[in-house]
């Protein structure tokens, strides 16, 4: 079989030529399509469930969520594992695939589970899907540098405008907000005062739900006019709140400011997010969907980034907290600068060694062919250019030139021996 092909290829120099062009210009081209990251994605192929019900003890959360979800999901085709994790007020399911599942058809698949599993799970209770990212999904960390605006004002920024704008870029899963202070109307109830006016408890949290809301109405005819008619209510701040109606005493209304006080306040908070011990800020956290080439999205976001810059309050500026594409970045250059150091030192080698520069040419052609044949690999079967992969192909360099140079050598010496039996013939 060898010798068949090293005689055809003897003979049809030319095809040879051609594929050997072809090769490495797809190879090219897989290294320009070929997603770039700075470490290797080792991580599992899983789909997470998160579920909020806030308030309540791990015990009652792994009972009444936690445990039916997992009972529920295990079911699913192509499942390796199902573990789950409960806190205080949330559960999380890992849902971990076999390695050749396509990761939207498993997240197809846990989600026509869950509809089923809902109807097991508390009342006013959802579960939903975490986003399409892997464990190496947070490539880009940025907060805002806002001096003068307090940390609710902040957190209302990004998570109304921010968030939104960045979640538009090609690859970009999610925007995870951090930091700062989601803002809510807090309504603290006297029950003395409750007493007093004998008022129930849930009358004032239903006044309150009730009014909070727009309602639709009809189309009204008046001198070949038409008029729409519709209800406004949605709460536009304290004084609305304060102004709701919750019962009657004697004649009177009694109204939500008279049984409670209404202030505008910060949510709970779990954490902070400090810059340099400068103080806090507010930012969020790009995560990379699954598969993409974390250097074109950073660049991506950072174009977006620019962009919605143009539309914050003055004096509002981004700050990068976290960037991966220098990582990324430096560590490609390293490794490029490693694969031609070994194609120089092995081109002076040869030279030296066998000091014959076609035979030095011959190995040296070898080279490129074969990292652009790598890429090709690399691609087929959806493995990043990272540290790892890269800097194997750099130690198979080695490899390939040792190859090289032992079949040049032996036919060098072959043809060497039978030009000198060949002037031997003619001299005698």
């Amino acid at each position: 079989m060898v010798e068949k092909l090293i005689h055809f290829a003897l003979h049809n120099k030319l095809i040879v030529i051609v594929l050997a062009l072809g090769l490495f210009g797809w190879g090219v081209y897989s290294v320009r399509t070929n997603p770039i990251d700075a470490i290797p994605d080792l991580s599992e192929n899983q789909v997470i469930v998160f579920t909020e019900w806030m308030g309540r003890s791990p015990q009652l959360i792994e009972d009444q969520i936690t445990y039916p979800l997992v009972s529920n999901l295990q079911g699913i085709p192509n499942i390796k594992n199902v573990r789950g994790t409960s806190m205080f007020g949330m559960s999380f399911v890992y849902v971990i695939f076999e390695d050749n599942v396509d990761v939207y058809w498993a997240r197809t698949r846990v989600m026509e589970r869950l509809n089923y599993a809902q109807r097991l799970l508390p009342q006013g209770v959802t579960p939903s899907l975490g986003p399409d990212g892997t464990g190496v999904g947070h490539i880009f960390w940025y907060h805002l540098e806002a001096p003068g605006m307090d940390l609710g004002e902040q957190r209302a920024l990004q998570d109304w405008y921010v968030k939104f704008a960045l979640q538009t870029v090609k690859g970009v899963s999610e925007v995870a907000s951090f930091g700062g202070f989601g803002k809510q109307y807090q309504i603290n109830i006297d029950p003395y005062k409750l007493n007093y006016f004998n008022v129930p408890l849930m009358d004032v949290l239903n006044s309150i739900r009730k009014n909070n809301n727009d309602v639709g109405g009809r189309k009204f005819e008046m001198s070949d006019m038409a008029y729409i008619v519709r209800g406004l209510g949605y709460i536009k701040n304290v004084k609305d709140i304060e102004d709701i109606p919750v019962g009657n005493y004697g004649s009177v209304p009694v109204r939500v400011r008279d049984v409670a006080t209404v202030q505008m306040g910060g949510e709970l908070r779990l954490g902070i997010f400090d810059v340099n011990g400068e103080g806090e800020v507010v930012g969020g956290i790009v995560v990379m969907r699954y598969g993409e080439n974390a250097d074109a999205v950073i660049k991506d976001v950072k174009i977006k980034m620019k962009e919605v810059e143009k539309g914050l309050p003055p004096n509002v500026k981004f700050k990068v907290s976290y960037d991966r594409s220098e990582l990324i970045e430096a560590a490609v250059e390293s490794v490029k600068g490693t694969l031609i150091e070994e194609m120089i030192t092995v081109s002076i080698v040869v030279l030296i060694f066998l000091l014959h520069w076609r035979s030095a040419l011959i190995i040296l052609i070898q080279l490129p062919i074969s990292v652009a044949i790598g890429f090709i690999l690399l691609n087929a079967f959806g493995i990043s250019s990272n540290i790892m992969s890269l800097t194997g192909i750099a130690l198979a360099i080695g490899v390939v030139v040792d190859d090289g140079i032992v079949m040049v050598e032996n036919a060098y010496r072959h043809l060497s021996e039978a030009q000198l039996d060949k002037e031997k013939n003619q001299s005698i």
